[in-house]
């Protein structure tokens, strides 16, 4: 079964910077695509960002473009997040998981259930 096993999360101060990584295993990496999704305390799991399968395509939500950039290691099984100039409303549990991916960009329909997630903290 699938397994996704997320790291790198941790606290810091608001415009620092952090790399989250997802080790993935039980399925064929190369073939999904992937996202970051991550869970506000008290809103809704909001989609950060996606890539396609060969990394060619990516989408983010407008509330983190230009700060954060997703890719991945087809090689490694491994997806990662950087995030840059943080900010307190960054502060969430992020995971990662396969996506479903549209005309239009990914759907929001995850593939597999849900994994742990990272915890990001966003703090002066």
């Amino acid at each position: 079964q699938a397994q996704f096993v997320p790291s790198g999360g941790g606290l810091v101060q608001p415009g620092g910077s952090l790399r989250l990584s997802c080790a993935t295993s039980g399925f064929t990496f190369s073939t999904y695509n992937m996202a970051w999704v991550r869970m506000p305390p008290e809103r809704d799991p909001e989609m950060v960002a996606a890539i396609t399968t060969s990394g060619e395509s990516t989408w983010y939500a407008d509330f983190v473009k230009g700060r954060f950039t997703i890719t991945r290691d087809n090689a490694e099984n491994m997806l990662y997040l950087q995030l840059n100039n943080l900010q307190a409303e960054d502060t969430a549990v992020y995971v990662c998981n396969a996506v479903h991916w549209g005309v239009a960009g990914p759907t929001g329909r995850h593939v597999f259930p849900w994994g742990r997630g990272t915890q990001v903290a966003v703090s002066a």
